[in-house]
């Protein structure tokens, strides 16, 4: 196939809600294009963007895909993105290589939960959006309202810059085609069986002075904030049509003016023409800012530890600490979000970085880099890499220097991905979206490029999952499996977190919501042969003492020759929340002898590990061994770790013990309307509210709550909000567990299993 420069290329991001029919407009457009014979339907199975066996079996994206369309000279690189709210960090991850963003928008419903969404995204990195009104073949487009109230909803959320370019054509038989509102041209559709292609003609009379209208106040929008545009316009009361084009592609890549067109990709309406306003209007890869890139050095993470730090992203941390959001950004969970290409403090994968910044150019002058945006893994190929081509001309059988690993990667059979299907190119130019299979070592997020030119740049952050499972293999064999299949899939979606808890001692898997980890089982299953099950995670309680108490241990043992003997006094106490474990001693005059004085406190710090109440670990105490005694002969360690124990069970009977849980500080968003509905499922869960503030129309709520209580709270959000709503929670601390709530978890809790001391 042709070789595109960058200035003919248009790397664009299909956002937008669930059943906007992303999916389908993409199928459409390709069709039109005659990139297929026939136009894919996501309900056969055949869109060329929905290839997973998942997604074809639940009709749902749920990972970027890629496909391209040869248009009149231009390239126009389409990601397709998944529209359900869990999912929608891959559309954000999509924008990180796209020059604007198409924000499909379902004409039947209006402005959705996740269309907001992608909408702040796009405004994250600074990037143009171009609204499609999609399904307007449906009778019911407009939401039962008219085409004026979606205006004047878009105009109420994103401001009056969002303008038609377009006016669709409606009859009896239905949607049949759209008038241009910059050449002032209409272009029809056949009722049925439309290929994509219109007829261009007059203007219908029952549309010309709205078409006229709605063309000077397209004129007048444009003309605002330019002063050469003004004065023309003052002048002869106009923009000839040639200014106008080229004034409105500035506009739209600016930001001064999100277009709005009219489509329907099912009908295959008025694509040629989306197609015409991507190939004029829309940025080219060349028109992107210089970004900035962050030199790395040093010695980088070989692969297999970069593995281990992907699955040890863990919610609970060695130190006990527990960090979980269920927000869909970095910027909704408290942080800054990284603009497209932003300089990193630090480089992936713990890297160091340079002071100063790298600024470069979507040019083929620049010297060679490739930025891995997305991994996949193929049953045949193996793993295919797609890859941005920040700078330089990428050429078939290249070796380049992978900066985040510090090792060559051979670039053999460049290709350009069609869905599922790679087409072999010789080179790509810079500012091109392509692939590469079985590279040793590059993983999602990875620079490659020329060496002695490194650069970094810096992927998009993931959020944390929202939901956990514990994960159990059905058989030994699943067992052997399942470490390396779930690495796998780790590398191809990084939203899955696999690791063990250190207090639980549970494997678990997390992701982005039940339907995600659903997903994750069901590729288990299908890919890698191999069985699972799924249940709930144990809470990581703990425990603790009230009051102080002392006690003796005493352990004599004799049998023929050398006995045991063993003999201390220990006194324990409780701390502060958060002081852990603390033993000293206040032995004098040698009534225990000083090299067994650190066996009694290992016989307590193990005791403690085990629990007393529930069989979980006892913190907050200070033990201190005061007295004791012992005999020359049949003292040792083992016998004074034994008295140790013995004497901890013996105090923890009078100190009072009682559970603790551990408490979130959660951060809960939500629109506005339904702050009381939060609030009142945040009090059922035995939260405290601690106040609420308003950022727009959407209201922020801070509580502290047990996370026993905000497990499953994922789900009810989602259904709450109807997906509109996002949280945040980390740990602030342990508190003691109501008498009524512990009475129900050491009823079903397991005892610790005895030991014998004799």
């Amino acid at each position: 196939m042709k070789t595109y420069p960058g200035s003919e290329i248009r790397n664009v991001a299909v956002v937008g809600h669930a059943h906007s029919g992303k999916t389908s407009l993409i199928a459409s457009l390709l069709y039109a294009a005659r990139m297929t014979a026939t136009q894919g339907l996501v309900s056969a199975g055949s869109a060329v963007t929905a290839y997973d066996e998942e997604e074809i079996a639940r009709s749902t994206t749920m990972q970027n895909a890629v496909a391209f369309a040869e248009w009149h000279g231009v390239k126009v690189n389409l990601i397709d993105t998944p529209g359900f709210h869990m999912f929608s960090h891959e559309a954000r991850a999509a924008m990180q290589v796209a020059e604007s963003a198409l924000l499909v928008v379902n004409a039947q419903s209006g402005v959705e939960a996740v269309t907001e969404r992608a909408w702040r995204y796009a405004e994250e990195f600074n990037l143009p959006r171009i609204i499609v009104l999609n399904q307007m073949d449906s009778p019911r487009a407009g939401g039962g309202s008219g085409l004026s109230a979606l205006m004047e909803d878009l105009h109420d959320r994103w401001g009056r810059t969002c303008v038609p370019v377009q006016l669709p054509i409606t009859g009896p038989e239905g949607f049949h085609g759209v008038v241009d509102l910059v050449t002032m041209q209409a272009f029809t559709y056949p009722a049925s069986g439309s290929d994509g292609h219109g007829t261009i003609g007059e203007i219908p009379m029952g549309l010309l002075a709205q078409a006229r209208t709605a063309h000077e106040a397209l004129v007048e929008l444009v003309a605002e904030g330019k002063d050469e545009l003004l004065e023309e316009f003052f002048e002869i009361g106009t923009i000839p049509e040639q200014h106008l084009i080229t004034a409105l592609h500035e506009a739209i890549r600016e930001d001064r003016i999100f277009p709005v067109l009219f489509a329907s990709g099912l009908a295959s309406v008025a694509t040629d023409h989306l197609l015409d306003f991507l190939r004029v209007y829309a940025p080219a890869a060349t028109e992107r800012v210089a970004f900035a890139a962050s030199v790395v050095t040093g010695s980088l993470t070989p692969r297999e530890a970069v593995l281990a730090s992907i699955s040890m992203d863990r919610t609970t941390g060695d130190s006990g600490e527990f960090s979980h959001s269920g927000s869909d950004s970095a910027s909704e969970s408290g942080g800054n979000p990284p603009p497209a290409y932003s300089a990193p403090e630090h480089g992936p994968n713990g890297n160091t970085v340079e002071s100063g910044l790298v600024m470069r150019a979507v040019s083929d002058d620049e010297p060679v880099a490739l930025f891995v945006y997305k991994t996949m893994t193929d049953p045949f190929a193996g793993r295919i890499s797609f890859f941005k081509v920040v700078s330089g001309v990428v050429r078939t059988e290249l070796t380049v220097e992978n900066y985040s690993r510090r090792v060559p990667e051979r670039l053999s059979h460049l290709s350009v991905m069609q869905g599922r299907k790679a087409i072999e190119v010789k080179e790509l130019r810079a500012g091109d979206l392509g692939a590469v299979a079985k590279l040793r070592e590059t993983l999602t997020g990875d620079t490659l490029g020329q060496k002695g030119a490194e650069l970094c740049v810096e992927p998009v952050a993931m959020p944390e999952p929202n939901m956990t499972y514990a994960i159990e293999p059905k058989t030994r064999a699943d067992e052997d499996r399942l470490a390396a299949a779930l690495h796998k899939i780790i590398e191809e979606d990084q939203m899955v977190r696999f690791f063990r808890d250190p207090e639980t001692h549970e494997f678990l898997v997390a992701g982005a919501g039940q339907q995600h980890i659903e997903t994750v089982v069901a590729r288990l299953r299908r890919r890698y042969h191999t069985e699972v099950t799924l249940k709930a995670p144990k809470v990581p309680y703990r425990e603790t003492i009230r009051v102080r108490a002392e006690a003796q241990g005493r352990h004599k043992k004799q049998s023929g020759g050398h006995g045991q003997f063993g003999d201390c006094r220990v006194r324990i106490e409780p701390l502060s929340r958060g002081s852990g474990f603390q033993f000293s001693s206040e032995i004098y005059g040698g009534a225990i002898p000083r090299q067994y004085v650190p066996a009694v406190e290992k016989g307590i710090l193990e005791t403690a590990l085990r629990g007393y109440l529930a069989g979980y670990p006892v913190v907050d105490f200070r033990a201190t061994v005061y007295d004791g005694s012992y005999h020359d002969v049949d003292s040792n360690e083992l016998s004074f770790k034994i008295a140790g124990r013995l004497a901890f069970r013996k105090a923890m009977e009078l100190a009072k013990p009682c559970l603790l849980e551990p408490i979130m500080h959660v951060t809960v968003e939500g629109p506005d309307e339904l702050a009381g509905a939060l609030m009142g499922d945040l009090n059922t869960r035995r939260g405290r509210l601690l106040g609420m503030n308003a950022r727009g129309r959407i209201s922020v709520i801070e509580a502290e709550i047990p996370m026993a209580e905000m497990l499953n709270y994922g789900p009810a959000l989602t259904s709450i909000t109807q997906g509109r709503g996002s949280f945040h929670m980390e740990i602030k601390g342990y508190e003691i567990v109501p008498p009524a709530v512990a009475e129900k978890i050491l009823a079903t809790a397991k005892q610790p299993a005895g030991e014998d001391e004799d």
